[in-house]
């Protein structure tokens, strides 16, 4: 059980940092140097900046429940 909670933290928290830097910036970030400005004129919608900002809640909803799942295994 440990060892699946860990493999899904790690992946959670490779996808949150990818979900995150794909956000619109709101000037000059990492998003701007990873073409973030290309994004915005290829999506050009709020309905995939919504989508976007569901899809980071719900993964910050599992790496959270991950970590206190993980601390709760090993405190016993």
């Amino acid at each position: 059980m440990q060892l699946v909670l860990q493999i899904v933290l790690v992946l959670s928290s490779l996808l949150m940092i990818l979900l995150v830097l794909l956000h619109k910036g709101k000037g000059g970030g990492l998003s701007d140097l990873f073409g973030g400005g290309v994004s915005s004129s290829l999506g050009g919608s709020s309905v995939v900046e919504r989508n976007l900002d569901r899809l980071t809640i719900g993964m910050a909803i599992v790496w959270i429940a991950s970590i206190v799942a993980l601390g709760l295994l090993l405190k016993t």
